[in-house]
């Protein structure tokens, strides 16, 4: 009897063990992401998102958890999550952007979002300090992909995304 117990035991403690957590994107500030791209230049990827946004939500829990986005934007981009409508100062490459209650949004989200303002966005600052690249609404992985790689890989600038989009291989 004692042997059946022991063995029961052990086989709930080993069915009902946590899982071990999930990889996830390190978010970085804009200031922090800033301070990292003046030592190692990489794109600047910022999640633009605001705390009613549905849309949002889903991004984060199925985009945002993909484990091959998740180790390819670690590699090469500094991440920043930012609400579009933070109250905060926010201070980028040398000048302050505020809250702009006329717009009930932050002076910094319409910068990068060029005025269009939807969530989510998905903006990308390319190394070369030229304008914000700025994707509206909701991305599955396989729709961010190309994008990410086009430039992590160095290809902005380069190449058009159209062109690059013909020879793309997805391999997530």
């Amino acid at each position: 009897m004692l042997p059946a117990m022991v063995v029961t035991a052990l086989f709930v403690a080993v069915a009902y063990r946590p899982a071990p957590p999930k990889e996830k994107i390190e978010w970085l500030s804009m200031s922090e992401a800033q301070e990292k791209f003046a030592k190692e230049k990489r794109p600047i990827l910022v999640d633009l998102y605001t705390d009613w946004c549905g849309w949002c939500k889903v991004m984060d829990k199925k985009t945002y958890t993909n484990k091959n986005l998740i180790s390819y934007i670690s590699q090469k981009f500094y991440p920043v999550k930012m609400d579009a409508e933070t109250r905060k100062a926010i201070d980028f490459n040398g000048k302050t952007y505020n809250y702009n209650s006329g717009y009930k949004t932050h002076d910094l989200a319409i910068y990068l979002s060029g005025g269009e303002l939807a969530y989510p966005t998905t903006v990308i600052i390319p190394t070369d300090g030229g304008q914000p690249q700025s994707i509206a609404g909701y991305l599955e992985p396989k729709d961010l992909e190309p994008i990410v790689k086009y430039f992590g890989e160095g290809k902005y600038g380069k190449v058009a995304f159209t062109e690059y989009q013909k020879s793309f291989k997805s391999a997530w």
